[in-house]
């Protein structure tokens, strides 16, 4: 079958079958995240040790902050390389995922560098008290060496979805993850190097998974780059993909020092606050990582289709995608609310530091119902590379919202039940800000645009593995 008659067979797919070939694989692949991230804190839970999960949660936001650069490669090459490929040029797509690696690997290691440079700077930064200093130290030193590794499979867990190989993209993020998992009790318990051991083995799962990925792209099952000669900035491409890549690297930054801020304000109250609070987030995560999974498995398709000049299509995919994830937000939240008391439970056994977790559980879930909302309007958004909208709902829900309203709780109330809600009450102003944000994307870049061709679906956007 050629070509164009694969492009034919695809236009009459149905819209309900070409969402979830594309977010069934993201889905798993942002659980395949959550698994790990619950996996390390049980496991460090198994130590007994409070002071412990204090300081690995502490020191997470620093190492998140160069997260950032990932997101910012992986989301910005995303959506331009899908649109790209939307228009048929695929030359320029080569030259933007080239332009991604070798930019993004550079920075890369300029980030493990500075880590390892700065390192007590750092932790006293992001919140370590004297007590879990030394745990947070030996946490950052050890996961400093996967920032490159991080960086390149934090890329291509994206870049890779672009071009529709949605499974290898899965595939990626699982193998990486199961190898931390089965890595994760060796260290932390059976040889009992604590805060190090998850770092080492958060390091080896992240070098799993580049080596997976790199094995991929230097295969002939590819139309993406890795070479030197398709490196090209000019042209649009570093435009294209920083007008996007750099307000969501903005939102994980920002999430981060807000992570940061937040972690200082409850060690003002008290150190098992900060175990607590780490445990909410961990809760609330499995709602938000199910959402994050729908949103970009459906970022690629709406990069597509815009690319391509198909509005109808873009629209019906929006459409099914939004109830798709509303339905998706009421059902996890109502699990993750009257689980609460179990899953904080698993991970805590200090009866304090449980009953901040459980607390903290149930307030963070307050804005899960309609969070899925946000999701698919950020990726719609990012989708049509509209910089300015996604500039302001990037900054604006973990920075200009969350922080005035971080401090004026405190200030106000002097509490570390109502600190709590300042996430909660930040995601409802910032869902009433993401739908301004649409409609004038909408209106501005969707609601005028021409069709590219008779075809208007390319093959990859729902290309199954």
């Amino acid at each position: 079958m050629d070509r164009n008659q694969k492009m034919m067979r695809l236009e009459s797919k149905s819209v309900p079958s070409m969402v979830f070939s594309n977010i069934i694989p993201s889905i798993i692949s942002m659980l395949m995240v959550l698994l790990y991230n619950l996996a390390d804190a049980f496991f460090i839970g198994q130590t007994k040790d409070p002071l412990m999960f204090a300081a690995v949660n502490v020191a997470t936001p620093a190492f998140l902050i160069f997260m950032a650069i990932g997101m910012l490669f992986g989301i910005g090459g995303t959506s331009l390389i899908s649109r790209r490929f939307g228009e048929r040029k695929e030359e320029e797509a080569r030259h933007a995922s080239s332009f991604c690696f070798y930019t993004g690997t550079t920075l890369g290691i300029i980030g493990m560098a500075f880590i390892l440079i700065f390192l007590t700077p750092i932790c006293r930064g992001v919140g370590a008290s004297d007590d879990t200093i030394g745990l947070a130290r030996d946490y950052l030193f050890y996961v400093s060496f996967a920032i490159p590794f991080l960086i390149f499979s934090n890329m291509f867990s994206n870049i890779i979805r672009a071009e529709g190989h949605a499974t290898i993209a899965m595939l990626g993020i699982t193998i990486g993850n199961v190898i931390n998992i089965i890595l994760d009790p060796i260290f932390i318990l059976q040889l009992d190097m604590g805060t190090s051991g998850a770092a080492i083995a958060t390091l080896i799962g992240n070098v799993c998974s580049s080596l997976f990925y790199l094995t991929h792209l230097l295969s002939k099952r590819t139309r993406l780059s890795l070479r030197l000669k398709d490196y090209k900035a000019t042209g649009g491409i570093a435009l294209g993909i920083f007008a996007i890549g750099i307000p969501a690297s903005l939102n994980n930054i920002l999430m981060s020092a807000s992570n940061i801020l937040l972690n200082n304000t409850m060690a003002d109250y008290d150190d098992l606050a900060v175990a607590g609070l780490g445990v909410a987030m961990k809760v609330n995560m499995i709602v938000v990582m199910v959402l994050i999974g729908i949103g970009a498995g459906v970022q690629p398709l709406f990069g597509y289709f815009f690319g391509a000049g198909n509005r109808k299509r873009y629209m019906e995919i929006f459409r099914f995608s939004m109830l798709l994830a509303i339905g998706a937000s009421i059902v996890m939240s109502i699990i993750c609310y009257f689980g609460a008391a179990t899953l904080a439970r698993v991970f805590l056994d200090d009866d304090s530091a449980f009953s901040y977790a459980f607390s903290f559980s149930r307030k963070y879930i307050i804005s899960g119902p309609i969070l899925g909302i946000l999701f698919i309007l950020m990726n719609a958004i990012q989708a049509t590379g509209a910089a300015l909208p996604a500039l302001i709902l990037s900054v604006s829900r973990q920075g200009l919202v969350f922080i005035p309203v971080l401090f004026t709780l405190n200030a106000v109330f002097k509490s570390a039940e109502i600190v709590a809600l300042s996430q909660p009450i930040t995601d409802y102003l910032a869902i009433l800000m993401s739908v301004v944000a649409f409609l004038y994307t909408y209106r501005k870049y969707i609601k005028n645009l021409i069709p590219r061709g008779k075809s208007d679906v390319p093959n990859e956007v729902v290309h199954s593995d």
